[in-house]
């Protein structure tokens, strides 16, 4: 990384007590945005079977239905970045919870299966926008020292949200006369009941939406200064608003609308730093974290398992991906994202080489791999320590990477164009796993580990430190083993 005053964190502020507490609040407040990521994205799960016999869809069409809303979530993330910018942070919030509330009600309303997968494209567009806005917001109002911590809240809201909707899920088919296909007490299809679930977090969400300031930096970027100071005042302390505030202005250098056309560069298209944040998305996914929490149940039925023991592994994959998060909130600010991100993809590695041994070897019966009395704990150990180091450094440390990594001029665009990028991934990865697993379990874990051997080496040549900077300063940053290349337009630090 680039040497110089500018990267050494600032020291001895004097800030008032409560500073910190009011930066954790509105953090939390916009990361509830990143609940509703994860229980909209999980909600469908507890639905799959009903879906089946009530449209009476094949296979491939449920997995349609199922991945559709992937597609709406890449279509709103690319363009909440650039409407971020128009008309602020906090209002592209309450757009995302009117869509969040009028998806869900579609879809518990859906008469077949079109109009359910037009419902869930709606309710991708509100997932998408969510996901960049959370840690944008967060991002820009926390401060240096408290940012990774604050930034790995919108991880920890995903997976709560992801778990949420589990148990409400399990809620409504045990209270209903024959699950998930059965009716609920309420009247109507108990399927329709989870759909209709999510509407409580997303009011929830526009009703603390209008009680949280806009961000410091867009108000500084609209000419707002007098209301810029008062947010900073807030969660960084008076002595260094003024400081603060000369600064943003300085790095926003030219106060104009941020076009997409601003992040090109002269190689590929794209600047360095926007590939950087294109390929961690990517990585993020092509890992497959996303195949334990979509199809972990069917997985592990397919491996031999119960429908009861399969839904109890399912569970535990999903109470050790909340655990794993709290160790990446204490550890992104003191340890550094970069050893986080190195130790994660050696972990993940390891441990999806090792469920490639163990799918790969087991005897197929009826078409499906079935694990004996040691290569089925070992797997389900195996599966579990990859939940673990996923959730405890990819998970959150790229999205508050993602956060913090672009300078403010191109932030807002940037965040969106790498967060397209990954639900575009997420979409291929749930797309294609169905049939390659058919083919060859093996083969889908053997790819996966794969990627994560790239993941560690990409880490280990194209990623800069990001710990401890202002985004002030992001403009300074350097990746590594290219200390003495200069940033394009710039002179070397």
């Amino acid at each position: 990384m680039t040497s110089g005053s500018r990267s050494v964190p600032r020291r001895g502020r004097a800030e008032p007590s409560n500073s910190a507490s009011t930066a954790i609040l509105l953090a939390g407040a916009a990361a509830l945005g990143g609940f509703l990521f994860g229980y909209d994205s999980s909600v469908i799960n507890g639905t799959v079977d009903a879906l089946k016999q009530q449209f009476h869809l094949s296979s491939f069409a449920v997995g349609f239905v199922v991945s559709s809303a992937l597609l709406g979530c890449a279509a709103g993330a690319w363009f909440a970045g650039p409407l971020s910018d128009r008309i602020g942070r906090v209002r592209v919030m309450l757009i995302a919870s009117v869509l969040f509330v009028v998806s869900s009600l579609g879809s518990a309303l859906a008469f077949n299966a079109v109009d359910l997968t037009f419902w869930r494209l709606v309710g991708g567009l509100a997932i998408g926008a969510a996901s960049v806005i959370a840690p944008a917001y967060i991002a820009e109002i926390a401060p240096a020292e408290l940012r990774g911590r604050l930034g790995s809240l919108q991880q920890m809201a995903i997976v709560l949200g992801i778990f949420a909707a589990l148990v409400v899920d399990y809620v409504i088919a045990t209270a209903s006369d024959g699950g998930a296909t059965g009716t609920f007490p309420w009247g109507g299809g108990a399927w329709r009941w989870m759909f209709a679930s999510a509407v409580v977090p997303a009011l929830m969400y526009g009703v603390i939406a209008t009680t949280i300031p806009e961000s410091p930096r867009y108000l500084v970027k609209k000419h707002e200064t007098a209301r810029a100071r008062q947010v900073l005042a807030r969660v960084m302390g008076r002595g260094d608003v003024d400081m603060k505030i000369s600064e943003i202005v300085r790095s926003l250098a030219g106060d104009r609308p941020v076009r997409l056309s601003d992040l090109r560069g002269r190689r590929f298209g794209l600047m360095p730093i926007v590939w950087t944040g294109i390929l961690l998305s990517v990585f993020q996914q092509f890992v497959g974290i996303n195949v334990i929490f979509y199809y972990s149940s069917s997985l592990w039925q397919a491996a031999g398992m119960s429908e009861d023991d399969a839904m109890l592994t399912s569970v535990i994959n999903s109470v050790v991906n909340v655990v794993s998060t709290l160790v990446a909130i204490a550890l992104v600010d003191r340890v550094g994202r970069r050893p986080l991100l190195l130790a994660g993809a050696v972990g993940m590695a390891v441990t999806l080489a090792t469920l490639t041994v163990c799918f790969a070897t087991a005897p197929v019966v009826d078409g499906d791999p079935h694990l004996g009395s040691v290569a089925g704990p070992v797997a389900l150990v195996a599966a579990n320590v990859y939940v673990f180091a996923f959730a405890a450094t990819w998970g959150p440390v790229v999205w508050v990477m993602l956060g913090e990594m672009f300078n403010n001029v191109i932030r807002a665009s940037a965040l969106a164009v790498a967060a397209a990028a990954q639900w575009i991934a997420n979409w291929m990865i749930t797309t294609t796993f169905p049939g390659v697993s058919g083919f060859s379990l093996g083969l889908a874990y053997g790819i996966y580990t794969l990627f994560a051997i790239l993941a560690f080496l990409f880490v280990v040549r194209g990623v800069p430190e990001t710990r401890g900077r202002e985004l002030e300063d992001m403009d300074a940053i350097a990746v590594p083993r290219a200390r003495t290349r200069a940033p394009e337009g710039r002179a070397p630090a």
